[in-house]
């Protein structure tokens, strides 16, 4: 099954409409949350969404969206951004973020934004924290978001926890292993590469490759700069940061 696994697209309809296009026919379209945030589409990105029949989870941001605590944890830019996203999205949009779980399983994958011990709060970055998800979770591969980086996890043996920062292109095979898989964010790149990032599971091969595509970043600039969104948030988006 050829499935695309989008994160992080905080209301960035272009980098998600360009992903898209990007990967290709795929069967189906997982997302690792954060739908919402930061960017200026918060309603256009929900119902495209909806449109393809993707399927996920909640990420911190939408629940902040819809009037969670979440908000408490956020900078003062990020939760000017979480503000105006609850003042403007539709009745529909706010529907669709609260049916969202926080965990789902999904055959043999598990989905979580964060971590599954902590789904909208911990960071996987770091071989311990690959570590305790893999021991946090039962099926055998898991998916993850919220870091904004591109990265895979493999369970080599009982303890024995590798990583790989994969560019462009890159396929991993996890065949034999367990795997815990990130495709990095589609609206809101950080690891100083401004393409929006995406992922193809291939769940009969046991392979995941990981792809990059350039979008209109100046128009959503443009959008953001025009509601009033933070110019550092709109700025940041130039360099993947």
């Amino acid at each position: 099954m050829r499935i695309a696994v989008l994160s992080d697209i905080h209301s960035n309809l272009p980098a998600l409409d360009a992903i898209l296009a990007h990967l290709g026919p795929v069967e189906a379209v997982w997302h690792l949350g954060d739908v919402v945030g930061y960017g200026p589409d918060p309603d256009r990105v929900v119902a495209r969404l909806a449109e393809i029949g993707a399927i996920g989870v909640r990420g911190n941001h939408d629940a902040a969206a819809i009037g969670g605590p979440e908000i408490e944890w956020f900078n003062p830019e990020a939760r000017a951004a979480i503000e105006w996203t609850r003042d403007t999205i539709s009745r529909a949009t706010h529907a669709w973020l609260a049916a969202l779980p926080e965990t789902r399983v999904i055959d043999d994958h598990t989905l979580v934004h964060g971590s599954p011990r902590d789904p909208l709060r911990e960071y996987v970055t770091s071989l311990a924290a690959a570590r305790a998800a893999f021991a946090d979770v039962t099926t055998p591969h898991a998916l993850h978001g919220h870091t904004h980086v591109p990265i895979g996890f493999t369970l080599e043996a009982p303890g024995n926890v590798a990583a790989v920062l994969p560019e462009d292109g890159a396929t991993l095979d996890y065949t034999g292993r367990r795997a815990f898989l990130n495709p990095g964010s589609v609206g809101q790149p950080r690891d100083g590469v401004p393409a929006a990032s995406g992922m193809i599971l291939d769940t009969d091969a046991a392979s995941a490759t990981w792809h990059r595509v350039a979008y209109d970043i100046e128009s959503v600039q443009r959008a953001m700069r025009t509601a009033g969104l933070p110019s550092r948030l709109a700025d940041r988006l130039s360099f993947g940061v």
